[in-house]
């Protein structure tokens, strides 16, 4: 059993309804992580003694999402035995209450679904796959490789603003402008008052994927979380292959907008987390290391030495 229940039934004031599912698009191959990644999905690389990917479920079970459908692809079977029942594992640990407890917790995380897709032809293609799942009702899309601090939550500001407006919404952080070529920029304009009190919103009047510098039409870039209405489903469809020559997401809520669907979005300012590149992933579990109250201290002790030392050799350890 999970630890929220998916009640579709959930409104806000507005009386829309509010999304009680969330999509994982995990089917890439991770190219970059190769050979690692040969045979063990990227979404369970460990950060100190969590993969990834239970990161991502952890916030949208913070955010009071109980339902889970993971898009995954082959050779990926094992991201949903991360979060199945293990009792013979749990017989073994039951005079470790710690490590049983953590164990357990993996369990009752979300109930957890898989779709599988059969080629990766775009993100826009892998969330099309969800639709059977989804249906008509809005829901959240959480890439796989990347997370936000749950001391700053960035999805129940986001599923609060999509249950106001019934559109699209997106999250955005500033990058430099010479990275705009690896991310969907938009332009935007400011929201309407009464969407203020949400967080620092913004009005999305055009987006594209992946612009040259000179021709982004700013530094805000969508972060990896999305709030989606049933009706994009509809435009994934409609939509041609562009960036790359695949569907792209970002394509498809460009394609709503111009028909009129409200797009907004939330600036985060809080602690983004990248483990798409080795560089990030590295970058993950130092700092992930160097919170924990049962690791830190020690680890930055460490660390600064290793810094400090010949880096021909280290510290001894």
């Amino acid at each position: 059993m999970s630890e929220h229940s998916a009640n579709p039934s959930a409104t806000a004031a507005t009386g829309r309804p509010r999304a009680v599912k969330a999509v994982i698009p995990a089917a890439g191959l991770a190219t970059r992580f190769l050979p690692a990644t040969k045979a063990v999905p990227k979404e369970l690389l460990p950060v100190v003694d969590r993969p990834v990917l239970q990161y991502i479920v952890e916030e949208a079970a913070q955010a009071g999402i109980g339902d889970v459908l993971l898009i995954t692809g082959r050779g990926k079977t094992s991201m949903v035995d991360h979060f199945d029942r293990r009792p013979d594992l749990e017989e073994r640990l039951a005079e470790k209450p710690e490590l049983l407890a953590a164990v357990k917790r993996t369990e009752e995380l979300a109930a957890i679904y898989t779709c599988r897709q059969p080629e990766q032809l775009g993100l826009g293609h892998a969330v099309g796959y969800a639709e059977s799942h989804v249906g008509d009702q809005p829901f959240a899309v959480m890439l796989g490789d990347e997370f936000v601090n749950l001391s700053e939550p960035l999805l129940p500001a986001m599923l609060e603003l999509q249950a106001r407006t019934g559109g699209v919404v997106l999250a955005f952080f500033e990058v430099d402008p010479a990275e705009t070529t690896r991310y969907g920029i938009a332009s935007v304009e400011p929201a309407e008052s009464e969407l203020t009190d949400i967080g620092e919103v913004v009005r999305v009047t055009g987006m594209v994927e992946k612009p040259k510098p000179e021709e982004a039409p700013s530094n805000l870039a969508v972060l990896g979380r999305y709030v989606l209405p049933g009706k994009i489903f509809d435009a994934i469809r409609r939509t041609r292959p562009g960036s790359g020559g695949e569907i792209q997401l970002t394509d498809a809520m460009e394609l709503l907008r111009t028909e009129g669907t409200p797009v907004h979005a939330i600036v985060y300012r809080g602690i983004r987390y990248d483990t798409g590149m080795p560089l990030g992933y590295l970058q993950t579990v130092v700092q992930i290391a160097s919170e924990r109250e049962d690791l830190g201290s020690e680890f930055r002790k460490w660390l600064a030495e290793f810094v400090n030392s010949d880096q021909s050799g280290g510290p001894n350890t």
